[in-house]
């Protein structure tokens, strides 16, 4: 039942979980890759099994970016995957495109000491979610009007990340940056994103107290509703200080140490929002690891007590049903992104905003790219700010 794992570097914190794919195709383009040696290292931002970011400026420009540097794999004879590279840049482009709630691409630059390519970011001067949680507030919860705030950006980046075909599946307090008094809000880190231009199964990715049910059983079908459920554990998190569904949180059991990890969280999850039937989730039984989980986890919590930790003194009765709709065990009655945004705890806070992130999806002008997945090999044509020559060099 346990998924092969892959660490990735964040903007300010590490992820866990692998993900499958090829780089995506489409127009040669002309552009120059940059070299690092252009940039003067100001920081590190934060540091993972598969990467590292600093902060650097343009010596000649002064501009100021954020520098993803892919970290060597176990065997030192082998170079990092530049496939796994030039894919998580596709989708950093594809999704920041005018998207004012994703972290933005400013292209790709080669380290010339080793040859590896890296990705250049949008340089934030803000710290996550996690650390603005626990470091400035220490664990004390956001008050209603601040959490409403916050969600309409992340349900309205979320939103235009799906009209693109793109699923983030590692959505975190430590992967949105939060700064300017609550006004900049962004999403930061697609390296476990896939596209639903691929077609499934998808395997098990993210960080465990943020992953969907559907995907903890095995669904190899799961869409963009496994980031709207990790929006609501964000949620959840924000108005108590505390993480929902913390990994490990069982009561005492000689026999719990056996238990995998996975049965675990659903442990959790189910004891809170009541264990599934075939009435609340239709097709709940003929999930893979379902049969396994019945067997391990008692059935006697069918009752959802959500209220119960989120009484109406401590979120309205508009803003429950958003939290909810979010943290809802059957993705088939999942709130996704466009129908949360269209609840009255929103729509009466942003109806002009809510209207002009509605064009950005659906304008017929400038069109944000789109990706499409082929099987491997690489293709020759690619989308990025890249050279053929240098794309075939990096192949052999």
């Amino acid at each position: 039942m346990a998924a092969r794992k892959r660490p990735a570097a964040v903007l300010d914190a590490g992820h866990a979980t692998a993900t499958q794919g090829s780089a995506s195709c489409g127009k040669r383009s002309r552009t120059s890759i940059g070299s690092t040696d252009e940039y003067e290292k100001h920081s590190c931002l934060g540091k993972g099994t598969f990467g590292a970011v600093f902060r650097m400026r343009h010596r000649v420009t002064g501009k100021t970016v954020a520098i993803k540097f892919p970290s060597p794999p176990d065997d030192p004879k082998e170079a990092p995957d530049v496939d796994e590279i030039l894919r998580e840049a596709r989708f950093l482009e594809t999704c920041s495109s005018g998207n004012p709630y994703v972290v933005g691409f400013e292209g790709l630059v080669r380290n010339p000491t080793n040859g590896d390519i890296c990705i250049a970011m949008e340089y934030v001067a803000a710290p996550s979610l996690e650390t603005f949680l626990w470091d400035t507030r220490r664990g004390s919860p956001l008050p209603e009007s601040t959490v409403r705030a916050f969600m309409w950006k992340l349900l309205s980046g979320t939103k235009m990340m799906h009209h693109r075909r793109v699923v983030h599946r590692d959505i975190k307090p430590a992967n949105i940056l939060v700064g300017q008094g609550g006004e900049l809000v962004k999403i930061c880190d697609l390296g476990l994103a896939i596209s639903m231009s691929e077609l499934p199964p998808y395997n098990q990715a993210g960080t465990a107290s943020y992953i969907a049910p559907e995907m903890l059983l095995g669904k190899p079908d799961y869409d963009g509703r496994v980031d709207t459920w990790s929006l609501g554990c964000v949620m959840a998190e924000m108005l108590t200080g505390k993480v929902l569904f913390p990994v490990g949180d069982d009561d005492d059991d000689e026999d719990e140490a056996k238990i995998n990890d996975e049965i675990v969280q659903l442990w959790s999850i189910f004891r809170l929002l009541g264990m599934p039937d075939g009435r609340t989730w239709p097709g709940f039984r003929s999930l893979p690891f379902t049969a396994e989980v019945l067997q391990m986890l008692p059935l006697e919590h069918k009752r959802n007590r959500l209220r119960d930790v989120f009484p109406e003194e401590k979120l309205s009765k508009e803003g429950f049903e958003v939290l909810q709709g979010l943290l809802t065990c059957n993705p088939n009655k999942r709130l996704t992104a466009t129908k949360a945004l269209k609840l009255p705890w929103f729509t009466a806070l942003h109806p002009a905003a809510a209207a002009k992130v509605d064009a950005s999806v659906t304008s017929p002008g400038k069109k944000a790219p789109r990706i499409k997945f082929i099987s491997r090999p690489v293709p020759e044509k690619i989308t990025f700010k890249i050279p053929v020559a240098i794309w075939n060099a990096q192949r052999v």
